[in-house]
């Protein structure tokens, strides 16, 4: 699509204004394929990247219009979409209708109105005899057809959310793209221990960290093992003691169950993380191998990454 890739290049290199009304765009081009948690996806990850109000994706009269009609149609205003002002469905769906009707805009257009019959859109006209087949019709041949104007036809909107898809999209490779996109833009920023946890565990669907272990724990726990702990990893440990398991991660061990193999301190379970004596984390992988990591925070940013 060529639209995909535009948006993609947009995304990675435009000003913020451009960015936004890509993504705004796209919200609305996964909403017109019924994809509504692909497109809410899509809106939770441009709000945490970007940490600008959501308002900035519905600027304008038609797509303000558009996303109203769409809560409506899909049974739910989610709760991204607090920040929008609800309108008056009634009174913006005849609006819309005279909207669809009206000629060009311009001084020109009114000029030439006098001596010709006004001209309406293909696409808009379309939607004025209530004819999503036409309106498909005529959009696959546009690269970038008006769906703000489809969302926001009240008469459209069961039959959109239900997944009519007209323009037959793929909605999940789009919002995909552009969210990888936006991670390589605005990359995620770790921070402090407690807010690389809490980031962590947020993008795994996870609640609040384990409660961290004390001093005195950390301390036995050197010597039991006979080895001192980096630094980075004793400030994790008093921020989270151990983290479980996820699909792409082996579950992190508490102080109390490290142990020792050879030089090395096992930090997991399965023990397919180890800690050298060095300080470097040796990450084992049955298919990927073996990858060094300068450290454990090291380690846990690129979780953090692979994550996103």
């Amino acid at each position: 699509m060529e639209f995909l890739e535009e948006a993609v290049r947009d995304v990675l290199t435009a000003s913020e204004t451009q960015v936004d009304d890509r993504i705004g765009y796209a919200v609305l081009l996964a909403a017109s394929a019924g994809a509504a948690e692909d497109a809410d996806r899509l809106v939770l990850a441009w709000a945490r990247a970007t940490e600008r109000p959501v308002s900035l994706l519905a600027q304008g009269h038609v797509r303000a219009r558009a996303f109203a009609m769409w809560f409506e149609a899909r049974g739910v205003r989610p709760s991204w979409a607090e920040a929008l002002v609800p309108l008056d469905l009634d009174a913006e769906e005849a609006a819309h209708e005279a909207y669809l009707k009206r000629s060009g805009e311009s001084t020109l257009a009114t000029l030439v109105s006098m001596v010709e019959p006004p001209r309406v859109d293909p696409l808009n006209a379309a939607l004025a005899d209530g004819s999503l087949e036409d309106w498909a019709a005529i959009a696959a041949g546009r690269p970038l057809p008006d769906v703000a104007s489809l969302l926001a036809c009240r008469r459209f909107g069961p039959a959109l959310a239900a997944g009519a898809n007209p323009l037959a999209l793929d909605a999940a490779a789009l919002t995909g793209d552009l969210i990888a996109a936006l991670r390589h833009r605005y990359p995620p920023t770790a921070g402090s221990w407690p807010e690389l946890v809490a980031a962590v565990l947020r993008l795994r669907g996870e609640g609040v960290a384990a409660p961290g272990a004390t001093v005195d724990t950390l301390d036995l726990a050197e010597q039991r093992l006979r080895a001192r702990l980096p630094d980075d990893y004793r400030e994790f440990l008093l921020t989270s003691d151990g983290l479980p398991a996820d699909v792409i991660f082996p579950r992190l061990l508490p102080a109390g169950e490290l142990w020792a193999r050879g030089d090395v301190v096992v930090l997991s379970e399965p023990a397919v993380l180890t800690l050298a004596r060095t300080g470097h984390v040796v990450e084992y992988d049955p298919e990927l191998g073996t990858t060094v990591h300068s450290g454990f925070r090291a380690l846990m940013e690129h979780h953090l990454s692979l994550l996103t």
